[in-house]
């Protein structure tokens, strides 16, 4: 069992997540993120709650009592996730699909809208967590990365398939084994976040790019490229384009690739490296071209023709949010029950419709073309299989290559 002191957080890692929530993903505010901007100021409650240390850990699943489950007695089920991330009314004032849900099932669902970022959720969550008590949710949605620290730990309940018939049969292949999370025995994916190549082609003159290569060598891009602030998506891009795997690589892979981005600093190919507020650069077209985030394309290009982007032939880096059940949460069953509902086609599609983010579900297409034609056949949200073959993710680190990781793009990105 590993130790909650052992995870603590070094200078290097507390400072990649201030990039992230102040301009990097974790200050997306989902659907309107380039309307309101971002949300979720750090705080120092929330870093404390990832870098406190001496607490021990709840056991694992089978290595304690069991969580108590009032499923059976109590129809309801309490629902904490992102803002803007789920389907609304015209009106705003109900929520179409847990309406449905709630009418089939009669199981109400607390639905709240309280994760602004994960670092602050978890510090709100982490001291019941740590003292094997019930958080008071039932249903959590947090990013890979902490979805991954939460399940090390033995925080997160393994999940029954008998109740995950839609989900254990529609979950889409590309996010189905996670290295955190093998078979997905403890989480099913809400939404995926894919990182892609995005350039106005009037500020290319009309020249399409598609790949790092490009980005980094091409002389007619010099001085108007941009990469991300987020180590795993500037990183994991680069592997790719180098040939190796983000899945998989090596400590001097790691080097080498870091190596690869200074060049390009050096000879001042990069402009500078970004969090989200490289969309206003892009449509402006003072960045020619950079790494983007499919979610922002989607909605740049609804303004802008100019927009397009490009699938690298080398791949691209896939994240996911991700649903859990925390430890000794009390209405397991209904939390499943809500999850597998997600997993069904016409529901997926609509939710898929609303909040434009890749969606997990397989087979969806048809439900979300009665919907939308145009969002159906768009593979920012339904990757084809083209498309699905090319994503990778970013393989989990231990606290000391994360550490070491982020030390080495701290002094590449000047941070």
């Amino acid at each position: 069992m590993e130790q909650y002191q052992s995870d603590s957080l070094s200078a290097a890692q507390t400072a990649a997540i201030r990039r992230s929530l102040t301009s990097g993903r974790g200050a997306l505010s989902r659907r309107s993120m380039l309307r309101a901007g971002g949300v979720g100021a750090l705080t120092l409650g929330g870093l404390a709650g990832l870098s406190a240390c001496g607490i021990p850990p709840a056991k694992r699943e089978g290595n304690g009592p069991a969580s108590i489950d009032v499923s059976a007695k109590e129809k309801s089920v309490a629902f904490s996730n992102w803002t803007e991330y789920m389907d609304v009314s015209e009106d705003e004032k109900s929520r179409p699909t847990l309406d449905a849900f709630r009418k089939r099932t009669g199981i109400t669902v607390k639905y709240t809208e309280d994760i602004n970022d994960n670092v602050e959720f978890f510090g709100k969550i982490k001291p019941q967590l740590a003292a094997g008590q019930d958080t008071g949710r039932d249903l959590i949605c947090v990013t890979d990365w902490l979805a991954a620290r939460i399940i090390r730990l033995g925080w997160a309940q393994k999940l029954d398939p008998a109740n995950l018939p839609n989900a254990y049969a529609n979950l889409s292949p590309q996010f189905r084994r996670p290295d955190w999370d093998p078979g997905r025995s403890y989480s099913y994916p809400w939404t995926g976040i894919s990182t892609v190549i995005a350039y106005n082609v009037k500020a290319t003159g009309g020249k399409k790019v598609d790949s790092v290569t490009q980005l980094l060598d091409d002389p007619a891009l010099k001085g108007r490229v941009g990469f991300l602030t987020e180590m795993r998506d500037s990183v994991g891009m680069t592997l790719l384009d180098m040939g190796k795997d983000p899945g998989h690589f090596t400590d001097a892979d790691y080097d080498a690739a870091i190596g690869r981005l200074q060049k390009g600093v050096d000879k001042k190919q990069i402009r500078r490296f970004t969090g989200n507020d490289y969309t206003s650069d892009l449509d402006k077209g003072d960045l020619a071209a950079c790494l983007a985030w499919a979610g922002d394309i989607i909605q740049l290009q609804a303004d802008n023709p100019d927009i397009r982007y490009a699938i690298p032939s080398a791949g691209y880096i896939t994240s996911t949010d991700n649903l859990l059940v925390p430890a000794q949460a009390r209405h397991k069953t209904n939390a499943e029950k809500l999850i597998d509902y997600y997993y069904e086609l016409p529901v997926a599609a609509q939710l898929a419709a609303y909040i434009n983010y890749v969606c997990p579900v397989d087979g969806v297409k048809d439900e979300l073309a009665k919907i939308d034609p145009e969002l159906a056949a768009n593979t920012l949200i339904l990757p084809d299989k083209a498309m699905a073959a090319k994503s990778r993710a970013f393989r989990s680190l231990s606290s000391a290559e994360e550490t070491a990781y982020e030390e080495k793009f701290a002094k590449l990105i000047g941070a």
